[in-house]
């Protein structure tokens, strides 16, 4: 890539000019040069200076989305260039979907001795981040995120509810917030797909995770299980998390919506390789397809 583009990328994340100087092993005045020929070069301002504060243009996040796009473009065409016969895909997958929906169709899609993939299970925050790095092909994402800076499709449709014990006074029911207010509720950590979803549709009712008598954060989806199978607490998540076992019970919130989407997504102006979109089919074709 043009080496001016590096530059204003490093910017962009250190947004700072010494900083960006010292990582790329150049002068400041240097980094300044090469900012102010894309300037030239594209007619807009970049960066500017706010109270002595270094912020953004919306040009630049135009910029760095079509960058992006071309880095990942660009390592698709190198890896198409060297080929060999294992087919390869990069995948991404929040922890709900990587733990209880697409195990069948990683299965089918290994099951071809041609085929091989790097899954990537991690938060929806974090694998985001690194389709913006160009170190996934794409991701399958529940809950929120920006639709403006990504391509993607809907994948599923999956019911979101309230987890407890199966002998919980919840098991089976519709509870108000207000009887909520007494629990314990255990919440994934930040930047999770179901916490991001939990505090919004509190947050469209003035509420948050405070309401409750104790709010516990744990990343673990099985300690999770556990703890909700022995009483200790109560949880919200998708059914595929729960589904399979007779411990654990459903329940919803009056007003809370009943479902939310599992997404696909992938950079902006790039396209799934061809072995994504077999494993994709698969997906769609099995447990993982869209629900109506």
């Amino acid at each position: 890539m043009d080496a001016r583009y590096t530059t204003f990328l490093t910017l962009c994340r250190q947004m700072n000019y010494r900083r960006s100087a010292q990582e790329l092993h150049l002068t400041q005045p240097a980094v300044t040069r090469q900012i102010q020929s894309l300037e030239a070069e594209l007619g807009t301002r970049l960066f500017i200076y706010d109270h002595r504060t270094l912020r953004r243009t919306p040009a630049s996040r135009i910029l760095e989305n079509y960058i992006l796009s071309l880095q990942h473009n660009y390592d698709l065409l190198r890896a198409d260039l060297r080929r060999q016969q294992v087919r390869k895909i990069r995948i991404g997958a929040t922890k709900t979907v990587g733990d209880f929906v697409i195990v069948d169709a990683v299965e089918q899609y290994l099951d071809d001795p041609l085929n091989s993939l790097c899954l990537e299970v991690d938060n929806t925050e974090a694998l985001l981040k690194r389709l913006r790095q160009s170190q996934l092909d794409f991701a399958v994402i529940e809950g929120v995120f920006d639709k403006r800076s990504y391509n993607s499709r809907l994948l599923r449709l999956e019911p979101f509810s309230g987890i407890c014990g199966a002998g919980h006074p919840f098991a089976g029911k519709t509870v108000s917030l207000e009887e909520l207010t007494d629990e314990t509720v255990i919440v994934r950590e930040q930047g999770s797909g179901t916490r991001n979803l939990l505090e919004r549709e509190l947050a469209d009712r003035g509420w948050s995770l405070r309401m409750f008598r104790r709010c516990c954060e744990i990343s673990s989806f099985a300690l999770i299980r556990r703890l909700v199978r022995v009483g200790i607490g109560v949880s919200f998540t998708y059914e595929a998390v729960a589904k399979d076992d007779p411990d654990i019970a459903a329940f919803q919130v009056e007003g809370f919506a009943a479902r939310h989407e599992f997404n696909v997504v992938w950079l902006k102006n790039t396209q799934i390789p061809a072995e994504g979109e077999q494993f994709l089919q698969l997906l769609k074709e099995g447990k993982g397809g869209t629900q109506e």
